[in-house]
């Protein structure tokens, strides 16, 4: 049976909550997926959202600073196209979209066991803001000042390279995109970044404070491939993951 919302939002009765109807663009590409139509009809894509957030103690963690909604917009770009969408994501602060198959993490730890039990894929997006660091030493209880002024000794342990991991499984998507969030040489960094990780494509973008990309609603990105970078114009996050979902679609064929 196919269902469709309902969503949270502003009612007719005035009140804010789930029960707003979805809207119809929504339904028909509830529809459209459920009937198989689309050029990504019969794929199955990953795609890896928000932050992660990694415990210090029970109340205090590291995170991104990362809305979510690039991720959840391509999440529903792919799924228009026809794809069967694992949406693998971490507390964002956008709600997910309806028609994928969600999948909530909060370290980097669990995403990448989530996104390994998703696998095989036909294409993996990880578009996800993870930490680079985790505390080793998390506390079981809140930490609090002791009156010494001396803070809290904490041991850091590198995160999985969920990126990496993907790009070298042995049930390797065909097509692995990542994301590259720099603040300065963006271009030079994220291509870099493409080689380390053995990925396919990589979408880079300058998410330095002045940009107001990370949170916003719009995004400024480059496109890394064997074929160079191709520089796109500051467009609506949208817009950016319908143009990525078609490139996506073209390359799977």
């Amino acid at each position: 049976m196919l269902t469709v919302g309902p969503n949270e939002g502003d009612m007719a009765c005035g009140e804010y909550g789930p029960g707003r109807m979805a809207e119809p663009t929504e339904i028909l590409a509830a529809i459209d997926a459920a009937l198989g139509g689309g050029p990504l009809a019969g794929r199955h894509v990953i795609v890896t959202s928000g932050p992660t957030h990694e415990p210090i103690d029970p109340v205090r963690y590291i995170a991104n600073r990362s809305s979510g909604a690039q991720g959840t917009a391509l999440a529903v770009a792919l799924r228009d196209l026809g794809a069967r969408v694992t949406f693998v994501t971490g507390p964002a602060s956008v709600p997910p979209p309806p028609g994928v198959a969600v999948v909530p993490v909060e370290t980097a730890q669990q995403m990448l066991a989530a996104v390994e039990a998703a696998l095989p894929a036909d294409a993996a997006v990880m578009a996800a803001a993870v930490a680079d660091w985790r505390v080793a030493n998390a506390a079981g209880k809140k930490l609090k000042k002791d009156g010494s002024g001396k803070a809290p000794t904490l041991e850091f342990a590198e995160n999985p390279d969920i990126l990496s991991i993907v790009s070298k499984a042995s049930v390797r998507p065909r097509l692995v995109v990542g994301f590259a969030a720099e603040t300065d040489d963006v271009i030079a960094h994220a291509t870099a970044k493409r080689a380390r990780k053995g990925c396919d494509w990589i979408v880079a973008n300058d998410v330095s404070p002045a940009t107001g990309i990370m949170g916003g609603t719009e995004n400024a990105v480059t496109l890394i491939s064997d074929a160079g970078a191709d520089i796109w114009p500051r467009l609506p996050k949208d817009e950016v993951a319908r143009r990525l979902a078609a490139r996506i679609a073209a390359e799977l064929g």
